[in-house]
């Protein structure tokens, strides 16, 4: 017998042993004991039935006279489903909605484990891929929304100085100042503050080497002219670049509130600092103390560096990734602390009697945080054999447990920096000679289109979470 089918077939017995089964109009009679080889099935189960209540449950329809059942389903599916009662296993091909595919099977009671090995890894790797995009989808509109709400914000921003006097000249200047890639002199004043920072970088590193040092008659060290020039001409420039654009900011009262601009602040406040600092303490000879805390106001220079971050996409992008971090690099601080403390008791439980610079936990806490950040400084290490293999084991525990989160970190990263992209794009493409007539460049469409996906993405995931309502899925199709 081919196929386990009975239209060529009759006989009373024969009849009595088959059930008639309608799928869409795909009409079939499959004998009860093939059905009965895969009990947990929605055909085996009707064979169970003992009431038409109870079989309405498993069916959409049934007809008394005919003794068929009705089944509102994809008839083009149905043979694979026939395929699997006749050997036992399912085959998915290639040109099939997968998740189509996904629903049919569930819908009759047939698990994924009964999928061919032939085509089980074609087959998960098919349905992964689906979430794999969700989460790509997901950054993109993410980033497409944070991206819409700060060029609305800058259009704002743009829009106050209609009302101020002299609004098209103040706006050309904060556009110019505050947006390297505006326009050719935009650029040339981001150009020269790069060099100015890079300058004074440069000048207070020389000035901590002994072959740059001036010294006096009496062996004392002087501050050198030329570096006192270079640091006095930036000083200048950094707070002329600081009142120009608080003189044309389209909002005083939040002007401070910007991140970039109170870096710039921080900058040049060490040196203001420090001039006050030196005269109270030459006019009171009981402040002297006061010079130790102008030498520490003179280290604060450093934070110069930082101004780098309004003339780069990259530092900018880093900046908000580490700020919208606090979770993962919690998570990076929770994983080396928990790793730190064990593998420390191991090296002192280990290394305490054949090491003098493993013979305490908090010794041991300082080689295995080295130990454990791959960095290796090769101060203290272990002598006995046991000691190697726990460093060994530290070592690689240290690699996993820093790169698992920093994968979501750079992850963020490149949302981030998506961001700052668009935002880019969007000021260099808005007009302003004749007033501001219409919104910067935003492609609602995809702003829209994205939402639409993440509303249509959720309602698939309640359809495929409730299998009662397969039925009306598959008439939406």
């Amino acid at each position: 017998m081919t196929g386990q089918s009975l239209e060529d077939l009759s006989g009373t017995n024969i009849e009595e042993n088959v059930i008639r089964i309608n799928v869409g109009g795909f009409k079939k009679r499959l004998l009860s004991n093939m059905l009965s080889r895969f009990p947990e099935t929605r055909l085996a189960r009707l064979l169970r039935c003992q009431s038409k209540d109870a079989i309405l449950e498993l069916c959409d329809d049934y007809d008394d006279a005919e003794k068929e059942f009705y089944f509102d389903r994809n008839p083009a599916l149905f043979p694979y489903v026939l395929n699997f009662y006749n050997t036992g296993r399912l085959h998915v091909m290639a040109e099939l909605c997968i998740f189509s595919f996904s629903q049919e099977i569930e819908y009759w009671g047939i698990n994924e484990f009964f999928i061919d090995s032939c085509c089980s890894n074609a087959y998960h790797c098919r349905i992964m891929e689906p979430n794999r995009d969700e989460w790509d989808d997901k950054s993109e509109e993410g980033s497409t929304a944070s991206s819409f709400d700060e060029i609305l914000e800058f259009y704002n921003d743009a829009t106050k100085f209609d009302k101020q006097p002299l609004g098209s000249v103040r706006r050309r200047i904060w556009l110019m100042l505050d947006n390297p890639g505006y326009s050719v002199p935009s650029r040339i004043i981001s150009v020269f503050s790069i060099l100015v920072v890079l300058g004074s970088i440069a000048t207070m590193c020389m000035n901590s080497m002994a072959e740059f040092v001036v010294l006096d008659s009496d062996g004392q060290p002087l501050e050198d002219p030329r570096y006192e020039i270079v640091e006095h001409f930036g000083i200048g420039w950094f707070t002329f670049e600081l009142l120009a654009r608080f003189a044309v900011a389209p909002d005083l009262l939040h002007f401070f509130q910007h991140p970039l601009n109170l870096i710039d602040l921080v900058s040049i406040l060490p040196f203001y600092l420090t001039l006050v600092i030196n005269l109270v303490a030459e006019s009171s000879p009981a402040l002297t103390n006061l010079g130790r805390v102008a030498q520490v106001l003179r280290l604060m220079r450093i934070f110069r560096i930082l101004k780098l971050a309004r003339h780069s996409t990259g530092l900018r992008s880093l900046g908000a990734t580490l700020r919208n971090s606090y979770k993962e690099v919690g998570l990076l601080l929770l994983y080396l602390a928990v790793g730190v403390s064990f593998f420390s008791v191991m090296a002192y439980t280990v290394e305490k009697e054949d090491s003098d610079d493993l013979n305490t936990i908090p010794a041991c806490w300082w080689w295995a945080t080295v130990s454990m950040t791959t960095v290796g400084y090769g101060d203290v290490v272990p002598v006995s054999i046991a000691g190697k293999l726990t460093a060994s084991a530290c070592i690689l525990a240290g690699i996993l447990v820093v790169v698992l989160p920093i994968t979501l970190i750079f992850n963020k990263f490149s949302l981030f920096y998506k961001r700052q992209k668009q935002l880019e794009v969007a000021m260099k493409s808005c007009d302003f000679d004749e007033g501001i007539k219409e919104v910067p460049s935003v492609n609602l469409r995809n702003y829209y289109a994205h939402k639409v996906k993440s509303l249509m993405a959720s309602l698939s995931n309640m359809s495929r979470s409730s299998p009662s309502e397969h039925s009306l899925t598959e008439s939406l199709h």
